[in-house]
């Protein structure tokens, strides 16, 4: 009551200004500023890279993988495995982004019998932990009518597909809103990031949709199922939810069928979508609470939505020279060949954006994985993972290193020092084969007697028994 009355009425003492000074209101922190990135090093492929075979007029929404030393794609098209008249999924593989591709091959078509019984579109392929995971479109028929969903279905080795979740979509219209747009549910892509799956999606029911029913909505969980730990992405950000179909109340990019990827250097996605021009390419930053770049655009013909050409868990390649402000923009897109409503096949289109300011946080070092540096102690510090080895002989450092830069980004001072190389250092061979260098009584796998030799350390033949007893150190086979 106190607080509210008069307070000589009361007969309490006002405080003077003197003696209750206000609290002073903290600055808010600055906003970083947004910034514009050049572009240069344009590049499309002279023709047709990935095509159907057969009576697969059709070929569009690619889902495209550096996988070791080949590009693999899966894509949509018309096969009439599972149902004639619906959409399949094939794959093909290839030496580069401009040609060379296998003949294309079903991999996967409707059930016959359950949410995907006729079409299954719009792959989106990763691959964590020694299994690929690919999350697709399904539709039991032509017209839509009960919407298309999101299954996912599990792969040893990206060719041979199991459904999971006992066949049952994972995502289902939230049906907020009825539209003219029936189409639902679908057009999804993921990225695995510090073991969050990320999955992005249109719902033309989802209230934050277009009135044409564009839009792409943002789920993540721990599991690739989208089970345990589930958050949507809302107008507070990701905020925990019980289901993957409660109202979807904002939306990253209004557009259809986009592809999206994450930059390990300045820890941001890079959303790509089809625009009048070609493919747009919008970021958000890890909590989509800012723009951290202007978008860019990859310029060309186009019919239907781009691919991004991504690592295993659906990450920014890292540029070997520049991996701290360089990123390749590379897309896989259906193009049209003839008139309006001629058949389509996909070709290659990309560019460099230049000028990203990135490797800033200890989290965006991962950029640098890998790759080997100038030391303060003139010596040579090869970045591995969150730590570094310092060599004493570069000629070392060199051959386990992605590339050797020129200049020390500051955020390898962060990195601590996991064990020094010296020449000479102990190296010893398993009854396999293969080969280790002993740092502080730990084994570093180098994987070649080469690296012994260059560090003219004499090699010693160890039992199985004593191979295992070694602490581990790490694997540092060449990359």
């Amino acid at each position: 009551m106190t607080a509210c009355s008069d307070p000589e009425a009361s007969g309490s003492v006002p405080i003077s200004p003197v003696e209750k000074a206000a609290s002073p209101v903290p600055a808010p922190p600055p906003v970083p500023k947004k910034l514009t990135l050049a572009v240069d090093r344009p590049r499309e492929s002279a023709g047709v890279v990935v095509q159907g075979v057969g009576d697969a007029p059709y070929n569009y929404a690619p889902a495209v993988m550096r996988d070791g030393g080949r590009i693999r794609a899966w894509w949509c098209s018309q096969m009439g495995i599972a149902h004639p008249g619906g959409d399949d999924i094939l794959h093909s593989e290839g030496p580069s982004l401009d040609g060379g591709f296998s003949t294309a091959a079903p991999v996967f078509s409707g059930s016959s019998t359950s949410f995907d019984a006729m079409h299954v579109c719009d792959p989106s392929v990763i691959r964590v932990g020694g299994v690929y995971y690919m999350y697709y479109t399904g539709a039991s028929r032509d017209d839509h009518a009960n919407g298309s969903s999101i299954g996912v279905a599990l792969s040893p080795d990206g060719v041979t597909w199991t459904r999971a979740n006992q066949g049952r979509p994972i995502v289902v219209p939230a049906n907020d809103v009825i539209r003219e747009n029936v189409y639902g549910a679908g057009q999804q892509s993921v990225v695995h990031v510090d073991g969050w799956f990320y999955l992005m999606f249109t719902d033309t029911t989802g209230r934050a949709s277009h009135p044409n029913g564009a839009g792409q909505y943002v789920l993540r969980a721990r599991d690739p199922l989208f089970t345990k730990g589930l958050q949507a992405l809302g107008d507070k950000g990701m905020e925990p939810v019980a289901a993957t179909n409660l109202p979807r109340t904002r939306s990253v990019v209004e557009a259809f069928s986009a592809d999206w990827m994450w930059i390990d250097a300045v820890s941001a996605f890079a959303i790509a979508h089809s625009t009048d021009a070609g493919t747009t390419v919008t970021f958000w930053n890890e909590d989509f609470t800012r723009q951290p770049f202007d978008p860019v655009l990859i310029p060309g013909v186009w019919r239907e939505g781009p691919g991004l050409v991504r690592t295993p868990e659906g990450h920014a390649p890292v540029d070997p020279v520049d991996p701290c402000g360089r990123v390749s923009l590379d897309v896989l897109r259906a193009t049209v060949i003839g008139g309006a409503n001629a058949p389509t096949d996909i070709r290659h289109f990309g560019l460099d954006a230049v000028g990203m300011a990135g490797c800033a946080t200890k989290s965006e070092a991962s950029a640098l994985d890998r790759f080997a540096v100038p030391s303060p102690e003139n010596t040579v510090d090869l970045v591995v993972g969150d730590e570094v080895l310092r060599f004493e002989r570069r000629s070392v450092a060199k051959e386990l290193a992605r590339a050797v830069l020129d200049e020390r980004p500051a955020v390898v001072d962060s990195l601590p020092v996991a064990a020094r190389v010296p020449a000479g250092a102990e190296a010893v061979r398993s009854p396999d084969g293969a080969v280790g260098l002993v740092l502080d009584g730990k084994l570093w796998v180098v994987g070649s007697v080469d690296v012994a030799v260059l560090n003219s350390s004499p090699v010693k033949a160890v039992s199985a028994e004593q191979w295992s007893r070694y602490a581990r150190g790490g694997e540092l086979t060449a990359p």
